[in-house]
């Protein structure tokens, strides 16, 4: 008898500890902030590949993706990100009106990349269709080592 109470006491113990409810998650869609699905805007990409061509390592490459908002709401930009950590984007801070140009600032370190770089970024926002990904491309060559 005591077995079997230690027995549905340590099954209780252990379901309780796994917690095995399903919680929600969030997720990028449901972050996104309402005015994203409620009004949506158009865009017009106009830089979507930058090739930077030939550097050396270590260098740093800066560039600005521009896009125009050919809707007839704000474009908002809630978000930029990079494949990686070399490359850092940098959102507009403030939504694009209707017929005017955004920027998205890269600038891509080159410090112990050297080979060939393919980097993308991506953009969400409340265009729709969605924010095409943007791509930095080009050849990192590396540092000689001296003895």
């Amino acid at each position: 008898m005591k077995k079997l109470c230690f027995l549905i006491v340590a099954c209780g113990v252990l379901m309780y500890s796994c917690d095995i409810r399903k919680k929600e998650k969030k997720t990028p869609a449901t972050s996104v902030s309402k005015q994203t699905i409620t009004d949506p805007t158009t865009v017009e990409i106009i830089d979507s590949v930058y090739d930077f061509g030939t550097i050396n390592e270590g260098d740093i490459v800066e560039f600005s993706f521009r896009f125009k908002n050919t809707g007839n709401k704000p474009l908002e930009v809630s978000d930029a990100k990079a494949s990686c950590g070399c490359t850092v984007p940098e959102k507009p801070t403030a939504p694009i009106k209707p017929g005017e140009m955004g920027f998205i600032k890269v600038k891509f370190n080159s410090d112990r990349k050297p080979g060939e770089a393919h980097k993308s970024i991506t953009v969400t926002s409340n265009a729709n269709p969605e924010f095409p990904e943007l791509y930095l491309k080009g050849t990192v060559i590396g540092k000689k080592e001296t003895n």
